[in-house]
């Protein structure tokens, strides 16, 4: 795995006085638990997130008390999504007053994997976002609509801020990646920090994951948190299948 280039730290996460906050948020593929758990939760630990955006969350048998285990482990709490959104989970740091969660279920395309999204509206000192976690399609023209119905419920949560992160299975170039980043602003390429490559940890060669926010919110550095204090190579190999994306975000207030 490359070292990450050169980078100042990124900020902590505080609550100005005007009320306007700023928060880490991790956006993070973990492939259903299947591998190094352990590994997972000192991952996201040692980035010290407010939100986790999770995709490939546990579906099945005692999913919810799995998820609950991991957000134990890395110091949080279970915010919403998993096997009720197919995939996509939301985890999150006690700073969040939670307003309201909610899964979607995306359409069932016959043949393909059941899609859908994990969304909530929190509020962070005067702060109110809405959050958005997403896995997409495999399939381009199914992932084309479901980036559409993205950006439809995005606007539905109705907030002044947002922030979006997930698996795009599309990198910067495709069609679904840039449509949502003609609306929203991406992370990495606002304000690069650490490393670029998510896919895959053995061999960081694409980047098909991704954190976006809308307009209004500042982006102090978004990417992989590869040489960020208490991150292992060795623990984001054994992790998962994909490398963790970090931002630090600021929030203005409501």
């Amino acid at each position: 795995m490359p070292t990450s280039p050169a980078a100042s730290p990124l900020p902590n996460s505080r609550t100005e006085s005007d009320g306007s906050a700023v928060i880490r948020v991790l956006s993070y593929n973990i492939r259903s638990m299947r591998d190094d758990t352990a590994a997972l939760a000192r991952v996201i630990a040692a980035c010290e997130p407010d939100l986790v955006l999770v995709q490939e969350a546990p579906r099945f048998f005692r999913w919810r008390k799995k998820l609950a285990r991991l957000a134990a482990a890395s110091g949080l709490v279970l915010l919403s999504g998993g096997g009720t959104a197919s995939g996509p989970a939301l985890l999150c740091s006690l700073r969040a007053t939670v307003e309201r969660t909610e899964d979607v279920l995306l359409p069932l395309t016959p043949g393909l994997h059941r899609r859908g999204f994990a969304t909530a509206v929190v509020r962070f000192g005067g702060a109110r976002l809405g959050v958005l976690s997403c896995h997409l399609s495999l399939q381009k023209d199914e992932r084309q609509e479901q980036g559409g119905m993205l950006l439809d419920r995005l606007a539905a949560l109705d907030t002044p801020y947002a922030v979006v992160g997930g698996d795009l299975n599309e990198r910067p170039d495709g069609r679904t990646f840039g449509r949502l980043a003609a609306e929203l602003r991406d992370g990495w390429a606002a304000a690069p920090w650490g490393g670029e490559h998510t896919s895959t940890p053995s061999r960081p060669h694409q980047r098909i994951d991704a954190l976006f926010a809308t307009a209004g919110v500042e982006i102090l550095g978004c990417g992989v948190p590869v040489g960020h204090p208490g991150v292992t190579e060795a623990d984001l190999r054994a992790a998962t299948d994909h490398l963790p994306v970090l931002a630090a975000l600021r929030i203005p207030a409501a």
